[in-house]
């Protein structure tokens, strides 16, 4: 399990039925009542659901939203998406399968954004960071879960940037496109580039990083992390499709 103050993943390795919803039930919990408002439950391991683990999910989900969280599963197996389908719970939470993410199709060259922003970060603020960059996005037809997720992994890429980079050379610049939004967040540290499809380091000094990667990924359409062109520090590119 990968955890921060407020956000959790959570890796289900047993069936949600009634032998393994205890174990889980009693995690996610604690989570709960220990402050945790966004829950990501990788669904991965998970090839049976029983109505004791429907109930387990609609009961937690219900508690977070009581709470402004919110839960949402992810790399759900076929066997256990048909079972969240029948019970009609694709409506009632955030759900994806373990199908690869179709690929983000690049902008057109030429595209011009309908409106971009770029403002600096103070590090002792980063919530109204976040929240600027949200107050933005209020035009746009994202649902309120996909703000929610959009809030988290530009609070990540911000909090990674003034924590292990630099704090007071950090810029986002929010640009909106007719079918997506594009944050980008930099920085003036020494500079950090991974590719699409690599793993993000489990060790080392950037494993900290890496594990906020994972989180972006799940967040979001596509996230792009480079090196900038010139000059030090890195780029986090979060991209989110209208849909």
């Amino acid at each position: 399990m990968y955890t921060q103050p407020n956000i959790a993943v959570v890796s289900v390795n047993t069936d949600l039925d009634v032998r393994g919803v205890p174990r889980v039930k009693a995690q996610i919990e604690q989570l709960i009542d220990s402050g945790c408002r966004r829950i990501v439950l990788n669904m991965s391991e998970v090839s049976y659901i029983d109505s004791c683990g429907m109930g387990f999910i609609v009961c937690a989900v219900r508690r977070m939203k009581t709470l402004g969280g919110l839960m949402s599963l992810t790399n759900v197996q076929p066997t256990a998406f048909k079972a969240l389908v029948r019970m009609g719970l694709i409506d009632f939470m955030p759900i994806s399968t373990c199908a690869a993410k179709s690929r983000v199709t690049p902008l057109a060259p030429g595209t011009h954004p309908s409106f971009q922003t770029t403002f600096r970060v103070d590090p002792n603020k980063m919530c109204d960071a976040r929240s600027r960059a949200i107050a933005l996005l209020k035009t746009l037809p994202f649902t309120s879960d996909q703000k929610f997720d959009i809030e988290l992994a530009v609070g990540e890429a911000i909090g990674n940037a003034v924590d292990h980079a630099c704090e007071k050379g950090v810029l986002t610049t929010v640009s909106a496109y007719p079918d997506r939004v594009v944050i980008d967040v930099s920085d003036c540290g020494g500079g950090f580039s991974i590719s699409d499809e690599e793993e993000p380091p489990e060790t080392g000094q950037f494993a900290e990083r890496g594990r906020g990667v994972k989180l972006m990924r799940l967040l979001m359409d596509a996230v792009s992390i480079q090196e900038k062109p010139s000059g030090n520090g890195t780029i986090v590119r979060l991209v989110k499709m209208m849909r």
